[in-house]
C-alpha cells in the first residue's frame, strides 16, 4: 500500500476498533492468535458498548463528511467477536462479517506472557520484533506478515465499498498496522502507537494512493 497521492478517486473509510478489556488486558501480557480466547470482562463490554456509541456519531455529529458505518467486519478471536456484536447493537443491528486478516498477531510461544517474561526467556528477541518488523517471535509472526494480511483487507474493502464506512473489531498490532501503512511508516515503527482498549481510528483511504488518519475530539454534547 502507497500513500503518495491527492486524494482524488475512490475512497474508503476505516473506523479501527479495538476491541474492549479482557482478563490479560491489564496485565500487559500478549494475546494472540494461537488461541481464541479470552472473552472480554465486564468493563470491556462496557468500553466496546461506548466505541459503539461513539462509531454510530459518525456521519453526524462526528466526520460529518463521512457516512455513517454500513459494513461491520471482525477478527475471529473471542474478544473481537463480542466487540463486534455490542458495536453492531449500536449500529441498527448492522450485520457482522468476520474476516481473518483482522486476526491479532500470532505470538508463538510468546502467548500469556508478560513483556518481562519475555525478556527473561528469550533477551533481547522482543526488542528485534518491535524495530525491525521483521522478526519472529518463536513459532510465531513479524509485525511485517501482519501487515501484509492487513494491507490486503484494505485494498479488497476498498475495492468492494468504495464511498461507505467500514468498522471493523480488530487488535492493538493489526490497528497499528494499518495506520502504520497509512502513515507510510516501515513497519518497525508501528510498535510506537499506543492504542488503548475500545479505542477508535479512523483511517480514509483513496485509491490514487492517499491515506488520511482522522483524529476524533470529544462531541460538544458529550
Amino acid at each position: 500500500m502507497t500513500t503518495a497521492g491527492t486524494g482524488t478517486g475512490d475512497w474508503v473509510a476505516l473506523a479501527l476498533v479495538r476491541h474492549g478489556e479482557t482478563p490479560l488486558t491489564p496485565t500487559g501480557a500478549y494475546s494472540g492468535s494461537g488461541v481464541p480466547g479470552p472473552p472480554l470482562t465486564a468493563y470491556g463490554r462496557a468500553q466496546a458498548a461506548a466505541a459503539g456509541r461513539m462509531l454510530a456519531r459518525v456521519g453526524g455529529v462526528l466526520f460529518d463528511d463521512l457516512p455513517r458505518p454500513s459494513v461491520l467486519i471482525t477478527s475471529p478471536m473471542v474478544r473481537a467477536q463480542e466487540t463486534a456484536q455490542i458495536l453492531a447493537e449500536e449500529l441498527d443491528d448492522l450485520p457482522v462479517r468476520t474476516d481473518e486478516r483482522a486476526r491479532e498477531c500470532h505470538f508463538g510461544q510468546w502467548e500469556g506472557l508478560t513483556e518481562a517474561d519475555i525478556d527473561a526467556r528469550w533477551p533481547g528477541e522482543l526488542d528485534s520484533w518491535h524495530v525491525t518488523g521483521t522478526s519472529r517471535p518463536p513459532g510465531g509472526e513479524s509485525i511485517a506478515e501482519v501487515g501484509e494480511r492487513s494491507g490486503e483487507l484494505i485494498a479488497d474493502l476498498l475495492a468492494a465499498h468504495a464511498g461507505s464506512t467500514v468498522a471493523i473489531a480488530a487488535h492493538a498490532v493489526t490497528i497499528r498496522s494499518m495506520v502504520g501503512q497509512c502513515l507510510a511508516a516501515p513497519p518497525g515503527a508501528w510498535w510506537r502507537l499506543r492504542l488503548e482498549a475500545a479505542s477508535i481510528s479512523v483511517l480514509q483511504v483513496y485509491t490514487d494512493g492517499l491515506a488520511k488518519v482522522h483524529v476524533a475530539g470529544l462531541p460538544s454534547d458529550a
